[in-house]
């Protein structure tokens, strides 16, 4: 009888469930099923954007996957989760997290500009990941950048869990990450 390796299998097994979550992967694997909806529904222009910790990873695997069909896009993501990335088409902007910041409002500005610049033959890619709400950043009016800095800041240190953070930060942002 064989003997199985149980740390061999153990490492196998992790790797495998690491691989599956792989945000690169995932988002590349939906790449054929775009690209088909974007072709069958006469649609000129392809934008990507996007938030989250793993925006970049994302973007990268729809750039790859939909070459030549990208026009323009967007991207927010926490500062060092870019490393590598360079794009001619998708900006990457690294902010604030779980303190938002100025790179964030930036970016989250940008994003809507561009959305608000699409047309009805204009496809989005919206790529989410976790850490969003903290990087699509938008005060509502009456709201600065300053205050839901310094209210994360509070909620932070008094151990509010990041679904209590949330239901905070959605009633004081003009949109919802």
């Amino acid at each position: 009888m064989a003997r199985i390796d149980s740390k061999a299998l153990v490492a196998e097994i992790f790797y495998s469930a690491l691989r599956s979550v792989d945000p690169y992967e995932l988002v590349k694997s939906q790449t054929a099923g775009i690209r088909d909806y974007f072709q069958e529904g006469g649609y000129e222009r392809l934008l990507i954007t996007g938030f989250g910790k793993a925006a970049c990873a994302m973007a990268r695997a729809a750039e790859d996957g939909l070459a030549g069909n990208v026009g323009k896009g967007i991207v927010i993501t926490k500062y060092g989760h870019c490393a590598g990335y360079s794009s001619n088409t998708v900006t990457a902007v690294e902010a604030g997290h779980p303190v938002p910041d100025e790179n964030g409002l930036r970016g989250t500005t940008e994003i809507v500009r561009l959305l608000k610049n699409m047309d009805e033959k204009t496809m989005v890619v919206n790529l989410i990941s976790g850490g969003g709400s903290a990087l699509l950043v938008s005060p509502s009016p009456g709201i600065t950048l300053d205050e839901k800095r310094r209210m994360t800041g509070l909620l932070l240190r008094a151990g509010a869990a990041i679904h209590e953070l949330n239901a905070v930060r959605k009633h004081i942002s003009l949109v919802k990450g």
